[in-house]
């Protein structure tokens, strides 16, 4: 009755509906009451009032938060109580998690987090992957006719020709490394991103390299290379070494017909996945990705699940670069006439089986990057989805995203906004994400400004100055930065340079256009900078940065190492040195040889995190102070505490088992 009088009374004095399950955060929030600190200004296109919702607001699942009133309380902001799960079977290897409320900036909880564990199934199928790797062949112009799987790869060699000096040490031009390192202004929307696209400096491919070009049917000018006239080189020339161990997977004997083998049986590949979304201008968005983005990613990830058991883990079988003869894993069937990736050891590496290497361009296809596209293309197809949602739906907001996924004994990190994910490993830290904000992208939000003007209407200016001019500037030279500069310079100020900076104040208070403290990130379609009809959303991205940790090779892995996912309220406070020292202490309370205790040790951890940032309140839900008497966050609060240990075990157990059966079902035939 007190929860149901305390639920009446609030809805009365923040004038919500009387059942808070029914709305999605919308209303009382944004301006500084936002976890990012902006106003949202909506396109009147169509009235939300009248609009239904696609997905009602509630907490994450896993909290089994399941009435209203449970939800209410929760959201006390005098109090604000940390919230933990009351169930930790509900977390896969007895994961921490804990939230908290903000101290009054908005209504409701703006996070929100999800936990998802899956397995993909497919049947391996030969003349399938066969194809597939066929259609990744490339063609240029002046050669528009794809190889042929399976055909040998010859091309008359001109004896004036010279070959191309290339590294052999790395297995690799060096010029391949800069293009990693180039700056993107701006993705392309929608799925057309290509899932098979290279990744980015980030990803980590391990020690191997890619098969040494000794000889080229190419000319010793490089510029050659971007004519539309040259051919791709046909022949591949090894070092003796590597020759004799590809040898057969560059020829099929005329005496030997093709493999064609076909499985009648289904495999199976296990996935997990952990996210926290943080909202802001409303729960609407949050709460949609949340219900919906590992549904996307799955649907990602299936589309590519053949070859994902095929070059990621039946590679393992023979990693030690015997061939088995007759079980479908040797070396010719594992390239499958294609190009390959081998270590120094000219054995088949077994994460970066390459499905092709196109030596004209270093272009190559690996277990890791097709991952990676798999997460890119989901991010952008949920944002695509989000701005088709917001014109039938009542969808408020937007929210960052900062997620993990453990597949085939690695984790990847894809990250778009200012949530952060580290894993601590004792008190050493390893950083997984890097906070995108207005200030870290102001070269990429400035140039976008400088190549589409039409974008800042007659307000803003793309410039930068040490100060904002004023009309007592005008004519005088003062200090300013262009988009392509990286120092400063003098500028005579005109009239054009009053306008207002595209980025707007420093540090943690930058903001775009004056409204929007996150560059990256999901919704935000129909915001416009504040007292202007300029849109927001062209400067804003889905794109998420992919970083890569190999777990199961990890050979120093221990219980206390950790990955932690949190939304910036944590982080405001925490550093991430702060943040290994708390789980540290907190992992430390808990002996080994207390079971009951000990299982409780990571949920214990994520709350002593929370409490970290939030600190206590002096003044009955005013002037929130850490433990060192600091202003502690007013933000909302989520964070996982991951073990990575488990993982690990369970992913080598599984795949003992798997091996035990496939070895099984070949003795019996």
């Amino acid at each position: 009755m007190l929860n149901r009088f305390k639920s009446a009374f609030n809805n009365v004095i923040n004038n919500l509906e009387a059942n808070p399950g029914l709305t999605n955060g919308a209303t009382g929030t944004g301006g500084a009451g936002d976890g990012h600190h902006h106003q949202h200004h909506r396109s009147q296109s169509s009235d939300p009032s009248q609009q239904n919702l696609k997905f009602r607001y509630t907490r994450p699942e896993f909290l089994l938060l399941q009435s209203d009133d449970e939800i209410q309380v929760s959201a006390d902001h005098i109090m604000r109580p940390i919230i933990v799960p009351r169930d930790i079977t509900k977390l896969p290897f007895n994961s921490g998690y804990a939230e908290t409320i903000n101290a009054g900036k908005s209504v409701r909880n703006e996070d929100h987090a999800c936990v998802y564990r899956s397995t993909l199934r497919a049947y391996i199928i030969d003349e399938s992957i066969t194809s597939k790797v066929s259609d990744m062949m490339p063609t240029v112009p002046g050669y528009p006719h794809q190889i042929p799987v399976g055909a040998k790869r010859v091309f008359p060699q001109k004896a004036s020709e010279k070959p191309i000096e290339t590294n052999e040490q790395n297995g690799s031009q060096e010029k391949s490394d800069n293009k990693n390192d180039a700056k993107q202004v701006n993705g392309t929307e929608g799925e057309e991103q290509s899932s098979n696209t290279t990744t980015k400096e980030s990803v980590t491919t391990g020690d191997t390299q890619a098969l040494p070009l000794t000889e080229s049917t190419v000319g010793p000018n490089l510029d050659d290379l971007m004519s539309p006239t040259t051919p791709i080189p046909l022949e591949i020339r090894l070092s003796e070494a590597a020759a004799e161990t590809v040898e057969s997977a560059y020829t099929t004997p005329e005496t030997s017909p093709q493999r064609t083998v076909k499985s009648n049986k289904e495999e199976s590949l296990p996935w997990l996945y952990f996210a926290v979304f943080d909202g802001h201008a409303g729960s609407g968005v949050a709460v949609a990705v949340s219900n919906t983005l590992h549904k996307i990613i799955e649907e990602k990830l299936q589309s590519i699940a053949d070859l994902l058991i095929r070059f990621g883990l039946n590679s393992d079988d023979n990693s030690n670069g015997e061939s088995s003869a007759g079980n479908g894993n040797d070396l010719e069937s594992k390239l499958l006439n294609g190009s390959v990736v081998i270590n120094q050891d000219n054995h088949l590496d077994r994460d970066n089986i390459a499905l092709l290497f196109h030596p004209s361009t270093d272009k190559m296809i690996t277990v890791d990057n097709l991952i990676t596209g798999a997460l890119e293309s989901a991010f952008w197809q949920m944002d695509t989805m989000i701005a088709k949602d917001k014109r039938v739906y009542r969808m408020s907001g937007g929210c960052t995203a900062c997620i993990g996924v453990f597949i085939l004994g690695k984790l990847y990190v894809a990250n778009a906004g200012d949530s952060r994910a580290i894993i601590c490993k004792g008190n050493d830290v390893i950083p997984m994400s890097f906070d995108f904000t207005p200030e870290s992208e102001r070269e990429r939000i400035k140039y976008l400004g400088l190549l589409k003007p039409e974008l800042l209407g007659n307000d803003f200016t793309h410039l930068e100055f040490v100060r904002r001019p004023a009309r007592r500037d005008l004519g005088k030279k003062l200090l300013y930065r262009d988009a392509f500069m990286t120092g400063w310079s003098y500028k005579t100020i005109t009239i054009e340079d009053l306008k207002f900076p595209l980025i707007y104040g420093e540090g943690k208070r930058s903001r775009v256009l004056a409204t929007i403290g996150v560059t990256r990130g999901f919704g935000d379609h129909e915001l416009k900078a504040q007292n202007s009809d300029v849109d927001i959303k062209p400067f804003l991205t889905a794109q998420p940065e992919v970083r890569i940790y190999d777990v199961e090779n990890d050979e120093n892995i221990t219980d206390g190492d950790v990955l932690v996912i949190g939304t910036d309220g944590l982080w405001d406070i925490t550093t991430n040195e702060s943040a290994a020292d708390v789980i540290q202490k907190s992992l430390d309370v808990f002996p080994a040889n207390d079971v009951q205790r000990y299982k409780y040790r990571y949920i214990s951890a994520a709350q002593d995190l929370v409490m970290h940032s939030r600190g206590k309140s002096r003044e009955r839900g005013r002037g929130w102070k850490t433990a060192d008497n600091k202003t502690a966050t007013i933000d909302d609060i989520s964070v996982f505490v991951i073990p990575l240990k488990p993982y690990k075990e369970e992913y080598i157990n599984w795949k003992s088992a798997r091996n035990l059966v496939t070895e099984q079902e070949c003795s019996d035939r």
